[in-house]
Formats: structure tokens, C-alpha cells, sequence
């Protein structure tokens, strides 16, 4: 017995038919017509889209950040990104200072096995460098984990200097292995923020003042320099700017490799939600994240960089902490304030709607940076991804005539807020499969256990 759709339109990176798909077990089985066998379980998806299922690069589920820990855990993250289209989520473990990286490894295993909704996998955060970290970065291959982190902001926390970057790039180089980066400059980020807190600028409005565009250019200019010179690909996270872009632009021409991610908050939102100079108001804490929301020209610019194929992914950066308990923890002190903001449900609506159905993309292209590019560049392809015989059965069908508005109230993540609260949404989850299992039905959340498995990424080649 297997599941069949049909009369829908198969749309992967590259194609867009009308197939009928066939599950078989946990895989895609067979796409064509008159698949059918004795037993099979029909389900209609005329007019609808079926697409691969969502990949999140970037999430942070039981994040604890010192202060106080996100909202949202490995089974309520990962039941939100269900209910939103992904069915594979890739989150950070940190390593604590003095802390190996199999320790690290070890500790985010335990909050996730047996709770999540959806697939998983990790990058691996490195902040204390030394040369059995730097052995160690083989060890996590074996682990499935192939990608790292480096952050060259938050300084005195998480922020390594250039000479801990050059020597993980040349590791990153011999083992075959990505390093992500979160490229703001942490020192100087560090200097305005002192000079605002001499003047008393404590709003929510200062955030984006002290973590300006020019911080964000210079950490990529100077990673993509470093990366030149050590003959080794990058990935940069959360690329909020116009100017950033420009840099990594201008490093491509030179023959730098790098790959790009941006968030949907950085497309939709801009820096008018911090409030006003003189405003006492704290709502902006709600966008209180790092690197901060920009201008408009800047979301039009990475629009423009996703439809030309300059940025590779879009994920979520879910971070999530209530506005209330939390959030006001910097009611006083924006420096207080826990970074980060929720995503994980809304990505895929948004992209679709946004991105689709106002024209600024293709709905191939949706597919790419929401699924199929993830899925290549962290070593899940062609397993997930796509729509293609033998690949998981990670399929979404998505239903693009549904018409609906974000909301908290209506939301599965736990978070007190939305950050897209009022935004309307073109298309919704219809039907979705992970490996080959039914998780949402006409639009409801039908499996009520979690059985997401680590997805154990291979080296691309």
C-alpha cells in the first residue's frame, strides 16, 4: 500500500509539470501517470503545488543565552516548522568556552532526540579555538556534522579574532568542510555601543544605530579577503544589507566561493520598527536581532540578489523569547535585550507570498532557496531537496488559493509575539509527508507524536 497524488503540479529547482507522485514506504516511489496500485490511498491535489518539503539552515531551539532561554524547544520548533512547510530544520550547537565540541554535540543531542517534529541536523559552533578543537573538526564528519560556525561579533562572548579565522579556514580547506559566519564587526560594535551608553541612548532605537551597515561590509569584506587568500569557501548567515552584498559581489568577480543566506525579516521588515529617536515606546525589542533590520533599498537589493541567484538560501534565524518575561529583561538597556526573533512557521508563506505571488521570484526559484539549495550545500542532496524518484518522501502540497493573516493568536511556535502579526499570506500547507509519513491533512496537524531523525550530512565532493 502506498500514497498517491495526484493531478497536482510537480514544481523542483529546475521543472514544473503536472505528475502524479507516488509514496512507496519512506521514498518517493515513482512520477508519472496511472501509478496506482490494489490499496493505495488517493489524495487529491489538483490546483495545488507539490514541492519538496522546507529546509531551515538556521535555527536556535533551546538556545541558552545567559540571561534566560528560548521560548521555543526542539518540539515546539520543530511542530512549528511542520506547520509552515519545513520538514528539515539545521540548528546551531554552541561550544561553551572550555568545552570540547563533541561535548557541545553531545548536550544539543540530548534536548533533541525524541522531540522533534521534523528532520534535523547541526552545525557546530566553535568559540573556543585550540588545536584539539581543530582535530576535532574531523571527529564531527564522522558525526554527521559538516559545517561549523565562527561569529566575529559579540565580543567577549562568542567573537573569535582574524588569526582564530585563518586557521579555521585552512582546517574547513583540508577536511572539505563549510564554515558559516555571522559577519558584523564585534569591535566596533562594541565602541558605539559604549559612546551610546555614555550619552544615555538606551532605547530600542539605538540597536540599530550601534550595529550600523558599515560594521556588517567591513566583517565580510575581511572574511571574504581571508578566504581568498586561504583558498577555501564560506558561508555567510543572516545577510542583511545592500553594501554587504556589493562586498560579497565584488569577491565573486575575484573568484571568491561563497555561499549567502538571508531572512525573510530582512526582505519584509525595516528599521522603522525600532521607534523613533525620542520614543520611549518598546515594541521595537520584539526586533531587537542581529545584524538589525535596514532600509527598504536594502530589502529591494537582496530581492534582487535572490532572483539573480546571488544568494543561496533563506532561513528563518528563529531565535524566539517572549516580549513579555523576557524581551523586557533590556526594558531599560537595550544591550539587555535577548537577540533574536521568531520565523521558523511563517518562512515558506512568506516567501511564497512576497517573493511568488507579487513577481518577485518564480516559484522554482522559491523551491531553490527554501529547500534545494540547503539540501546541496549541507550534504543532504538528492536524499532531500527535491522532488525525484528515490529521494525522501519530504513532500509539501501546497495549496496557493488559500488566503489568511499572520497572526500569534492563530501560531504554533510558543513565543508571545509575531513578528509578521498582520501580514497577509497567499498559500498554505495543504498536505505534507515527512519520509513518507502524513503530518498535515486538508490543512491540519494529524500526527500528534514526534518522530524527526538527525539526518547524518555527508561532505560534498
Amino acid at each position: 500500500m502506498g500514497i498517491l497524488l495526484i493531478g497536482g503540479k510537480v514544481v523542483t529547482a529546475v521543472d514544473t509539470y503536472y505528475a502524479d507522485v507516488r509514496i512507496e514506504s519512506d521514498k518517493i516511489g515513482s512520477i508519472g501517470s496511472d501509478l496506482g496500485k490494489i490499496n493505495d490511498e488517493i489524495i487529491d491535489a489538483h490546483g495545488c503545488y507539490i514541492i519538496p518539503g522546507g529546509i531551515d539552515t538556521h535555527t536556535h531551539f533551546d538556545l541558552n543565552v545567559g540571561t534566560t532561554i528560548t521560548t521555543d524547544d526542539f518540539e515546539s520548533g520543530t511542530k512549528a516548522a511542520i506547520v509552515g512547510g519545513t520538514t528539515t530544520i539545521i540548528d546551531y550547537a554552541t561550544q561553551s568556552k572550555g568545552e570540547s565540541l563533541k561535548e557541545a554535540l553531545h548536550a544539543q543531542h540530548e534536548k533533541s532526540a525524541g522531540v522533534c517534529y521534523c528532520d534535523y541536523g547541526f552545525h557546530m559552533g566553535i568559540t573556543d579555538w585550540n588545536d584539539e578543537v581543530a582535530l576535532e573538526m574531523e571527529e564531527m564528519i564522522k558525526e554527521g556534522v559538516t559545517s561549523f560556525k565562527l561569529y566575529m561579533a559579540y565580543k567577549g562572548n562568542l567573537q573569535v579574532d582574524d588569526g582564530v579565522i585563518l586557521k579555521a579556514l585552512k582546517k574547513s580547506r583540508e577536511t572539505k568542510t563549510l564554515i558559516c559566519f555571522h559577519c558584523e564587526n564585534g569591535d566596533v560594535i562594541d565602541e558605539l555601543i559604549n559612546e551610546a551608553k555614555i550619552k544615555n541612548h538606551t532605547t530600542t532605537y539605538y540597536h540599530a544605530k550601534t550595529r550600523p551597515v558599515e560594521a556588517e561590509r567591513e566583517a565580510i569584506t575581511r572574511l571574504l579577503n581571508f578566504s581568498q587568500i586561504m583558498d577555501t569557501q564560506v558561508y555567510i548567515v543572516h545577510l542583511s544589507s545592500r553594501e554587504g552584498l556589493l562586498s560579497i559581489l565584488d569577491a565573486k568577480k575575484r573568484g571568491v566561493k561563497v555561499f549567502v543566506e538571508t531572512c525573510p525579516q530582512y526582505l519584509l521588515l525595516n528599521d522603522s520598527c525600532y521607534g523613533e529617536e525620542k520614543s520611549d515606546s518598546f515594541e521595537g525589542a520584539k526586533f531587537v536581532i542581529s545584524p538589525p533590520l535596514r532600509k527598504d533599498y536594502d530589502q529591494e537589493a537582496l530581492w534582487k540578489g535572490i532572483s539573480q541567484g546571488e544568494i543561496t538560501t533563506i532561513g528563518s534565524d528563529h531565535c524566539s523569547f517572549n516580549y513579555k518575561g523576557q524581551k523586557d529583561i533590556g526594558i531599560n538597556d537595550f544591550t539587555k535585550i535577548p537577540n533574536g526573533a521568531p520565523g521558523v512557521e511563517n518562512r515558506m508563506g512568506l516567501i511564497y507570498t512576497y517573493g511568488v505571488v507579487s513577481g518577485k521570484i518564480s516559484i522554482n526559484e522559491m523551491v531553490a532557496i527554501t529547500s534545494t539549495n540547503a539540501a546541496k550545500t549541507f550534504g543532504m542532496f538528492p536524499q532531500k531537496g527535491t522532488i525525484a524518484v528515490g529521494s525522501d518522501a519530504d513532500i509539501v502540497v501546497w495549496d496557493p488559493n488559500f488566503k489568511s493573516y499572520i497572526t500569534a493568536v492563530n501560531q504554533t511556535q510558543k513565543v508571545d509575539y509575531n513578528a509578521f502579526e498582520g501580514f497577509e499570506q497567499r498559500g498554505r500547507v495543504l498536505h505534507e509527508f515527512l519520509r513518507g509519513n502524513k503530518l498535515i491533512s486538508n490543512g491540519e496537524l494529524v500526527e500528534k507524536e514526534p518522530f524527526g531523525k538527525y539526518v547524518f550530512r555527508k561532505i560534498n565532493k
